[in-house]
């Protein structure tokens, strides 16, 4: 296999790397009726006119399994904490006693769970598409390299070992979707 073949089935792996981490982010971010402190990671507190993580202006700890703690360095901020958490919709209520805030995630519904489980779908669908675009943006790359010498052998050859990752990247994703499935459904 060319120079140039392997460099394109080596930015081609990386890519889809990329894909199976960000799926794998994105499930994470769907809750299982545990706590965690990654569920708060998307909410943006106002602090002093710039939007800031929530991590950055607070620790997020989890005592135990159903509850999340939010301790801000600036009691000044509690509020604007408790009003980020509110707006981010996370179907949860934020108590603020005047030093920490608590947040009790309630159990969930099998109703919830079930949708939870779609969600965790569409976001493992989300990772397959974005393998099998790396996989075409490779193969076109791999194709244009013809007018620079390479031959159809090569070009077959590089294809073939791009497809085989991404099978291989496909079924990563399978098993992060299944493991987050089997999570939510958990009791």
């Amino acid at each position: 296999m060319s120079e140039l073949i392997k460099k394109q089935v080596t930015e081609a792996k990386a890519a889809m790397e990329r894909a199976i981490e960000h799926a794998d982010n994105e499930l994470n971010k769907i809750r299982a009726g545990k706590a965690s402190p990654s569920m708060l990671d998307d909410i943006y507190v106002d602090y002093y006119g710039a939007s800031t993580p929530l991590s950055q202006v607070g620790s997020v700890n989890t005592p135990d399994a159903r509850t999340i703690v939010v301790q801000p360095w600036e009691k000044s901020l509690l509020g604007a904490i408790e009003k980020a958490i509110m707006e981010a919709n996370l179907g949860v209520n934020p108590q603020n006693d005047g030093v920490i805030i608590r947040i009790n995630v309630p159990p969930l519904t099998e109703e919830r769970r079930r949708d939870l489980v779609k969600k965790a779908k569409g976001e493992a669908e989300n990772g397959k598409i974005a393998i099998r675009n790396v996989r075409k943006d490779a193969n076109e790359k791999i194709r244009k390299l013809k007018a620079e010498g390479v031959s159809e052998d090569e070009m077959k050859t590089g294809e073939g070992e791009i497809q085989k990752l991404t099978d291989a990247y496909i079924v990563k994703v399978d098993q992060l979707s299944e493991a987050k499935e089997k999570d939510i459904m958990t009791v």
